[in-house]
């Protein structure tokens, strides 16, 4: 358990809600009825993506409300869905490429111009991502990716460098109201506070409001963390959305009680379950 997890906890107990814990490592879940439907919701917490991704599913097939839903785990965990899903609903991102073969990644990213950003498709706290200067490291990195193999490297994902004043943004999206939003400032292009960035709070003005909520909806709602990017020109680009964000560092700079909200949230689900079945 993280620290956010046990936070959640703390929120629960306050509340006096029956709760359980339940370790997917050590759980058989049966298709169909399998004993999960005594619960009026469930709050996925899973670090593994592909546990989130299939657990969200069988949850819902059985009727049990799921925060973040199956359909936001899917899009989520995927960068290439995300941006998808961004780009469908009218949400700003930065321009993003997709390449097959370290030869159409190469001739993508002489056409975006350099820098270019390499992300993989799949992970989270800033891992694996390259910033790629010139043709010398993009030609490199790309057949460490080919020599690599493997699912994630075999999608070549590429997106303009925004030229960001220090910092990114990061929002909080519970159902629909933006909860919260910190400034994770870094000397380093990578912000994350995962990395060493740290968090201050920023104020939640009517367009970063409107951009954060536009990106949980894109994404399918729930409660998830919206990763916006200021660029030069002063426009703000979505770049990522994910649906199990860590929060520790962000309550003391806002202020917020992120994971009271996200209970009350979840206690929201378990209402409407109940109200369903009466």
């Amino acid at each position: 358990m993280r620290v956010e997890e046990k936070l959640l906890f703390t929120a629960l107990e306050k509340r006096g809600v029956d709760y359980e814990r339940i370790d997917p490592r050590g759980v058989i879940f049966a298709l169909g009825k399998n004993g999960l439907e005594r619960f009026d919701a469930m709050l996925v917490r899973c670090l593994s993506h592909s546990r989130a991704y299939y657990l969200t599913r069988c949850l819902e097939d059985v009727g049990i409300p799921v925060v973040s839903p199956h359909r936001v785990v899917a899009t989520c965990g995927d960068k290439l869905l995300t941006s998808a899903a961004l780009q469908a609903a009218g949400v700003p991102i930065p321009r993003t490429q997709i390449a097959f073969t370290p030869e159409a990644a190469l001739e993508a990213i002489e056409e975006m111009g350099y820098p270019v950003v390499l992300k993989p498709v799949h992970g989270s706290w800033g891992r694996l991502l390259a910033k790629v200067n010139d043709r010398h490291a993009a030609e490199a990195l790309l057949e460490h990716k080919t020599t690599l193999g493997g699912y994630v490297h075999s999608v070549f994902y590429i997106q303009e460098y925004v030229d960001k004043p220090g910092r990114d943004i990061r929002s909080f999206v519970v159902g629909d109201e933006t909860v919260a939003a910190i400034y994770r400032n870094s000397p380093h292009w990578i912000t994350n506070t995962a990395r060493g960035g740290s968090a201050s709070n920023c104020p939640i003005t009517p367009e970063i409001d409107r951009i954060s909520r536009a990106a949980a909806q894109a994404v399918g709602g729930g409660a998830v963390a919206i990763d916006i990017l200021e660029a030069p020109d002063g426009r703000l680009l979505v770049s990522e959305v994910n649906h199990t964000p860590e929060f520790r560092n962000s309550i003391a700079p806002t202020g917020v009680d992120i994971p009271g909200k996200i209970i009350d949230y979840v206690l929201e689900a378990a209402t409407m379950k109940s109200g369903r079945q009466k």
